[in-house]
């Protein structure tokens, strides 16, 4: 059963705000979630480099700005339709729509706008394939998952993860107008590691989201089960983190660094399964949330790294020894 009541997953109509906003250009760049655009420029870059076919680094620079403003609109449109959730959550309720300094109806124009111009610019700049892999990722996050699955299911993180694991595909196609089966590897990297992301957040934050009314798992399925479902992705995503190395993505220096990371993560998921009760589950629960940003971070720095530095891919070196 549900912790949440059902007329909370209703969205309620946000009260007028009388008047132009005062927005300054802080709160227009909050809009944008620079620190979740910081990711996706990072994840998108790598698979603009990782790409078998080189890109003019004009061309590239400008195909990753495309990806950042519409990432950036997806935040937009999310805070737009979120507000009213915003405004009762303690961690959100100071954001620019929510605490008054932007109009609705501006985040909202200032988030289609930009969703309608990165695309088009990817598209004359790159592909139509980049731009529209870059349309369906905007869709998938302001309507799929902040207008649908985030107000109606716990899996919302899980579904809905699939918007922010898309970059390096799209990066991809930019560099090539194509995907391929390295590019959906990445992309299931990231799929994999938002669940556990953000579940462990949401332990520490799950009286955050129950006033709210949104149904994240601590709330529906409680602590236990979200602590048992921390474990289980991080045990599927370890193999999977290392996978690169053996699909010519990765050299040794990415195996190693890959392996002892996923094993870093189990490790912590673990002790967050164990550790149950007070402030010494909460401190578990952060250092996993805060270990989970190292985690992908080193996932793909290495493989930018290694690109950087020449070195060869796994399954060449395996098959020069041969």
């Amino acid at each position: 059963m549900s912790l949440i009541q059902e007329d909370r997953l209703e969205r309620p109509a946000l009260p007028a705000l009388p008047g132009p906003s005062l927005a300054g250009v802080e709160d227009y760049l909050a809009l944008l979630k620079p620190r979740v655009m910081s990711l996706v420029v990072f994840t998108a870059l790598t698979g603009i480099v990782l790409a078998p076919q080189g890109i003019h680094p004009v061309l590239s620079a400008i195909s990753l700005l495309c990806i950042a403003i519409g990432a950036g609109a997806s935040g937009a449109l999310n805070m737009w339709w979120d507000a009213d959730i915003d405004a009762v959550m303690a961690r959100t309720a100071n954001r620019p729509v929510p605490a008054g300094r932007v109009m609705p109806g501006e985040a909202l124009g200032f988030g289609a706008t930009l969703s309608v111009g990165s695309v088009l610019m990817l598209g004359l700049v790159a592909n139509w394939l980049a731009a529209g892999l870059l349309a369906f990722t905007i869709f998938f996050y302001a309507v799929i998952y902040t207008m649908w699955l985030k107000r109606w299911t716990p899996q919302n993180i899980v579904i809905g993860g699939l918007a922010g694991a898309m970059p390096p595909m799209v990066g991809w196609a930019a560099a090539t107008g194509s995907v391929s089966f390295g590019s959906a590897v990445l992309v299931a990297i990231i799929f994999m590691w938002t669940p556990p992301h953000f579940w462990a957040l949401a332990l520490v934050k799950s009286d955050d989201y129950s006033r709210a009314g949104v149904p994240m798992l601590p709330c529906v399925a409680g602590p236990d089960e979200t602590r048992r479902q921390i474990l289980l992705y991080a045990l599927a995503l370890a193999p999977l983190g290392v996978a690169p190395a053996f699909i010519g993505l990765g050299g040794p220096i990415y195996l190693a660094v890959s392996t002892v990371l996923g094993l870093i993560f189990v490790q912590r998921a673990w002790v967050v399964w164990r550790v149950r009760e007070g402030e010494p589950a909460r401190r578990a629960a952060m250092r996993l949330f805060g270990f989970s940003l190292v985690h992908l971070f080193g996932l793909f720095f290495t493989l930018l790294a290694e690109k950087a530095l020449g070195v060869a891919a796994l399954p060449d070196l395996l098959a020069g020894w041969m």
